[in-house]
């Protein structure tokens, strides 16, 4: 068998078993065999490069980082629908359509509303070239690296010359050749072990949990690295199938013919004569939704003809053919038996609400946050309160109100303290945020939190520096910073309990190991508040080294894309605070990557040394794009124009900076002469 023959049987064979298992649940081989393959193919691939083929299930993940996502416009609007909590309001909508078409028989599909997020895929010739997000419904964002990672999401589709059941009404014909153009819409959604074991992940991490099913689903498509997409295991339902080449009568054919292809598709969905029937579905679904694998937050309904889908047409927001009847939230009713202040590594203090257990949404809830004293004072929460909590589409439970009738007479008002519970250092509220903090650095709360997050899988990844090694670390006093991590001593830290040699070395080789983390991921381990992991790397890519970070002005800092006012600030104040140098002179002396590597210098460029400020719209560049250019070409891009400014950048429609400008004499460009001082083959 040659090289190029072999490859396409693995690949064959290998999506097969993907559709198996993650579409038809249905897996022929163990994970040991289906690994053992797919080790097979990448080790023909790589010795064969050039035989790659575009639907190997290899290239459902790339290492390229995307910086940003480009916009696209939609062939056909994805309008959302109308929604409706009332089963009256359900009996007008199909009074409204039985007005419209008089005499004709109507079917409808009763489908799951699935939480999610909504996404459109486009196939041409079988393979799939985009996938992109809802947006605003008009447009949307080019996730297409990402999509390819969800692997109940075919990269080709399948072809088919069995026929359909009389049932589908659909011919052979339609599956003997692959279909030339076609747009699937769909919702991409977690089920819930799948989130669960993330948060689990996030938590261990000292990151904030997911709220939600959906709030993780969306960030995850968001991501600007495709194998952190991958990790999250996203899943699709298909539900909308449209294609110039194939017209289907009606909605349930084309719901079956998308299985047919390869898609997978929510079983759960009937076919109903009249609105008696929508109802009793719906009803149905509201018992049946605990028990479901992921989040829905009603059932969807469509008229089932195409043919009179198109008669009832849409309004500019909504087709007037579907409608979406919704649930309300899940409450459960229980006691809050005490409330208890938790010390995030920021020094935030977060009240929580310990309860007595109960069932809520499917699992048993015996915590929840109260989120801050505002909160807490608003909803005039106490102890030994009868509180009502709530999930809804919310996975974290939430104390929705207190049930005052069942108030004791004794009950007190809940008080803030006024010092941290944790090293009794003076609790301060700044006047710009909601949050109370511990301002005392040396907190060991805080400091616990710091180690665990600056030894996090996505900041330094140092395995082994688990929450009880690092409470003995902090208790004992062998680390007060983390810069003390990398002057452990092998015999001390196996002294300590649950610690033998081999643990202790093994921790030690880790932290060797760390050294070698890019900049981006030790800017993010510093626990700097409002930088992400997202940021760190945006700030690397820009910066290059923590240096020149610590001596540019936040207005510079705030030019760059993502990078906000508060967060330009923060890294600011932060990196000029004696006490957290020091941290960094610490881990510069322990050998830690403290700087990118910067672009080669080619010598001077046509904006070197001079701060220039861009407003106004322009043919050539959006706003970002023309202030990465500027500091491509050796400028300093800022946001306000001052007496510093150097240059003005003018575009269409540009308002009150370029007046600013013209009052302190500074230098203007328009377009095309910005152009001209830069040169065409830099533009």
């Amino acid at each position: 068998m040659t090289p190029s023959d072999h490859i396409s049987e693995l690949v064959e064979q290998l999506n097969e078993h993907n559709y198996r298992y993650a579409v038809l649940n249905d897996p022929a081989i163990s994970d040991r065999e289906y690994d053992a393959l797919m080790d097979e193919l990448r080790d023909l691939e790589t010795r064969h490069p050039d035989l790659i083929q575009p639907d190997s299930p290899t290239q459902r993940v790339t290492s390229d980082l995307t910086r940003e996502f480009p916009t696209v416009q939609h062939e056909v609007p994805m309008l959302s629908l109308d929604n409706t909590y009332s089963e009256d309001e359900l009996r007008d909508f199909e009074d409204r359509i039985r007005r419209e078409l008089p005499d004709e028989e109507l079917q409808y599909v009763a489908e799951l509303k699935i939480d999610g997020v909504a996404l459109s895929l486009i196939y041409e010739n079988g393979l799939l070239t985009r996938g992109v997000t809802r947006g605003n419904g008009t447009q949307g964002e080019d996730i297409t690296p990402n999509v390819k990672t969800i692997k109940s999401i075919p990269i080709r589709l399948k072809t088919c010359t069995e026929s359909m059941s009389s049932n589908d009404s659909i011919g052979e014909g339609l599956f003997s050749n692959l279909v030339p153009y076609c747009e699937i819409r769909g919702e991409v959604y977690l089920d819930h072990n799948t989130f669960d074991a993330i948060n689990v992940q996030r938590e261990k991490n000292e990151e904030n949990p997911f709220a939600n099913p959906r709030n993780a689903t969306s960030g995850s498509l968001k991501l600007q690295d495709a194998q952190l997409v991958a990790e999250r295991r996203l899943s699709f339902f298909a539900y909308s199938f449209r294609s110039p080449a194939i017209q289907l009568s009606t909605h349930g054919e084309n719901l079956s013919y998308l299985e047919r292809l390869g898609l997978p598709v929510n079983t759960n969905r009937a076919l109903c004569n009249n609105i008696d029937d929508i109802i009793a579905q719906a009803r149905e679904w509201q018992e049946k939704r605990p028990d479901l694998p992921y989040d829905i937050d009603g059932i969807v309904i469509k008229v089932n003809s195409i043919a009179q889908q198109s008669k009832l047409g849409a309004t500019s927001k909504s087709p007037r053919w579907a409608i979406s009847f919704k649930y309300s939230a899940e409450q459960a009713e229980t006691v809050l038996e005490r409330i208890t202040l938790q010390v995030g590594r920021t020094g935030v203090i977060t009240p929580v609400a310990n309860l007595e257990p109960v069932q809520l949404a499917g699992t048993t809830v015996s915590r929840a946050t109260l989120h801050n004293a505002e909160e807490l004072e608003r909803k005039d929460i106490r102890e030994g309160d009868t509180v009502i909590l709530e999930k809804g589409g919310d996975v974290i439970p939430k104390v929705v109100r207190v049930v005052t009738a069942k108030r004791a007479k004794d009950a007190i008002a809940f008080e803030f303290p006024q010092n941290c519970p944790v090293c009794n250092g003076p609790l301060i509220k700044d006047e710009s945020e909601v949050a109370i903090r511990c301002e005392n650095s040396q907190c060991p709360a805080q400091l616990k939190g710091n180690i665990r997050h600056f030894a996090s899988r996505t900041a330094m990844d140092i395995e082994g520096l688990g929450t009880a090694l690092v409470d003995q670390l902090v208790d004992s006093g062998l680390v007060r910073d983390v810069g003390d991590l990398y002057n452990l001593e092998l015999d001390k830290l196996a002294s300590l309990e649950r610690m033998a040699e081999k643990s202790a070395q093994n921790v030690l080789v880790a932290l060797e190991a760390s050294k070698k983390q890019p900049f981006h991921c030790v800017l993010f381990a510093l626990g700097i508040r409002h930088i992400g992991a997202t940021v760190a790397r945006a700030l690397s890519d820009n910066f290059h080294s923590i240096d020149r970070l610590r001596d540019t002005h936040p207005e510079e800092i705030e030019a760059v894309h993502e990078i906000g006012a508060a967060i330009a600030e923060s890294i600011h104040t932060y990196l000029n605070i004696e006490s957290n140098w020091a941290i960094v002179e610490k881990l510069r002396a322990a050998g830690i990557n403290l700087a990118s590597e910067a672009p080669a210098d080619t010598g001077p460029k046509p904006l070197d040394g001079k701060t220039v400020v861009v407003t106004g719209t322009f043919s050539r560049w959006g706003r970002q794009q023309a202030q990465d250019l500027i500091r491509t070409l050796g400028g300093k891009p800022t946001s306000s124009v001052s007496g510093k400014t150097d240059l003005v950048i003018a575009g269409e429609k540009a308002g009150s900076k370029r007046t600013k400008a013209e009052q302190l004499n500074i230098e203007i460009l328009d377009e095309a002469s910005f152009v001209q001082l830069i040169g065409e083959e830099n533009a």
